[in-house]
């Protein structure tokens, strides 16, 4: 999700480019709704075949369900599915795949209590326990993939996080829990360290937090809502989606929150393509089964 989507794969989502003004306030330029995507959480963008990927519940909105109904869509720029059952291949089962992270030819996903590594290009396949039962978002910083646990209040971090090939299993470690947060989204932050998305219920919102490694995570924001997916643009920015106001918003310590979109039934886990002076969002919604591509600039 980290290279520069190029000016003819723009057009080709059919999304008009405009030039940023000098303010550093956000504004969104386009908005446009593809459906046909069952009940997705998670989306993330491969920017070496220039394509996203979706994880799949099927037909139930049951997240927590091991019904072997799970799968990852793969998906070009303009939201046309190129393939809906992608992965998982060779008679391998997944249940309810929730966030997603690639770099190269690999692909993490999490899936109840387990992680899978996938090869975008064989389709090979490796699953690692999880001392979790319910594995949220996942991050890459380094050679660790760091997984949240939403409803057990833990982070884990896995190391090497390229296990596909390895003889010997990773290393997990809890590097987080009990701190009342119920960690969803996670992002690698500017100038290292983690940062962690609060979801707990609408009675007790929460923030957007910052973890050094080794110390203790500190609230960034105000507390704000039911927090989930997240991303930190270049310029330190934050955005991050909202359950309690069904929105999507950009957070920064000078303005504060400013909502971009609404009604997002179910707004999960969403990729972000920086294309030049802006950035494209391919945001999911878990409940109504479709994927909104949002363009935004700064005005």
């Amino acid at each position: 999700m980290q290279k520069t989507i190029s000016l003819a794969l723009a057009l080709a989502a059919g999304l008009t480019l405009v030039s940023a003004a000098r303010a550093a306030e956000w504004k969104v330029i386009s908005d446009k709704t593809v459906e046909g995507f069952g009940h997705n959480e998670s989306v993330a963008w491969d920017p070496t075949e220039k394509v996203f990927y979706t994880g799949n519940f099927g037909a139930a909105l049951k997240p927590a369900d091991k019904d072997g109904q799970g799968s990852i869509t793969k998906v070009a720029a303009d939201g046309k599915i190129l393939q809906k059952h992608f992965l998982p291949a060779n008679g391998e089962v997944m249940n309810k795949p929730k966030g997603i992270w690639i770099k190269g030819r690999n692909l993490w996903v999490t899936d109840i209590d387990v992680l899978w590594q996938f090869d975008l290009k064989t389709k090979k396949s490796k699953k690692l326990d999880l001392p979790v039962n319910y594995a949220n978002d996942p991050a890459l910083i380094g050679n660790s993939l760091y997984v949240s646990d939403n409803r057990n209040d833990k982070v884990l971090r896995i190391t090497p996080a390229d296990f596909l090939n390895a003889r010997k299993a990773p290393k997990i470690e809890v590097v987080y829990t009990g701190k009342g947060i119920d960690p969803n989204g996670l992002w690698p932050a500017k100038g290292g360290g983690l940062l962690m998305a609060g979801f707990v219920d609408k009675a007790h919102p929460k923030a957007i937090y910052a973890m050094k490694p080794g110390q203790e995570p500190k609230a960034l924001t105000k507390d704000i809502g039911l927090l989930d997916g997240l991303y930190q643009a270049r310029n330190g920015d934050i955005f991050a989606t909202d359950w309690v106001t069904n929105s999507l918003f950009v957070w920064n310590a000078k303005d504060g929150v400013k909502t971009l979109v609404t009604g997002i039934k179910g707004p999960a886990d969403f990729a972000v393509v920086p294309n030049g002076k802006g950035l494209l969002i391919a945001q999911p919604d878990l409940v109504q089964g479709h994927i909104r591509f949002i363009e935004v600039q700064r005005k």
